[in-house]
């Protein structure tokens, strides 16, 4: 009954949206606005076939390498800087400085210097996307229990073992709200790295649409970036549940 319930609420507003779209466009003549209907063929027309291959391959491919590459340097560089507290005092200006850069704008530098490849567009994805993971590990370090951190060193628990049962552990809520936030971010920058001097990937495929007036196509392919971040949404909760086990069993012993 539960799982029926979260379902509902899962589906219950975007079906209500569509019927309402379908409601409103049922004898709509504008150019611009497709039907559901119509969006919903052009959009097996278009993504279940060789473009599937061509760009959206590419993308995730793309997307999934820079946001792994982000999360596992944010955490190991977030680590570090937030467990030595002078490495912490001298990086913050510097990680303040480098984090209020928008990373679309340094897609025409990295286009001079790395060249017109997947590794720029790769790179454009971990510049923006890091930051949340790194400054929230940062963040989740700091804040470390000192009677905890006093238990251990009683106990002599240090090294890798301190690591892994300790820090990571306490920071872990931190880092996994970082994560969440990355994953929005690298999901736009794959997109904006892709409307630049590329040949394939969705945002090269919304902008040709756009281009060449092809409207449904070029919702369709809008459609599709949504469906994505909501599969990435759902994968995170699902891996955040597993890996916060502890954690959400703590506040529902509190509560």
């Amino acid at each position: 009954m539960r799982f029926l319930k979260q379902i509902a609420y899962f589906v219950g507003l975007p079906i209500a949206l569509i019927l309402l779209w379908w409601v409103l466009t049922i004898d709509s003549t504008n150019f611009f606005v497709p039907k559901p209907g119509q969006l919903a063929e052009t959009f097996v027309e278009v993504w279940f076939s060789e473009r599937f291959f061509v760009d959206v391959l590419p993308s995730i491919s793309r997307l999934l390498t820079g946001l792994v590459l982000s999360i596992v340097l944010g955490i190991l560089f977030g680590i570090i800087i937030g467990s030595v507290r002078i490495l912490r005092q001298l990086s913050e200006p510097v990680l303040e400085f480098f984090r209020a850069i928008p990373p679309p704008v340094l897609v025409p530098l990295l286009m001079l210097i790395i060249g017109i490849n997947d590794q720029m567009k790769v790179m454009v994805i971990i510049f923006g996307a890091i930051w949340p993971v790194l400054l929230n590990t940062v963040e989740g370090v700091r804040a470390v229990d000192e009677v905890l951190s006093d238990t251990c060193r009683v106990y002599r628990i240090s090294g890798f073992a301190r690591f892994r049962y300790f820090v990571l552990r306490s920071a872990s809520p931190q880092i996994m709200t970082g994560v969440r936030q990355s994953i929005s971010i690298a999901l736009i920058l794959m997109v904006i790295s892709e409307m630049f001097a590329s040949s394939s990937g969705l945002g090269f495929a919304i902008v040709q649409f756009q281009r060449t007036f092809a409207v449904p196509q070029m919702w369709s392919g809008i459609l599709l970036l949504g469906l994505m971040g909501v599969s990435l949404s759902l994968i995170f909760q699902f891996t955040e549940k597993r890996v916060l086990r502890w954690y959400y069993g703590l506040r529902e012993v509190d509560r």
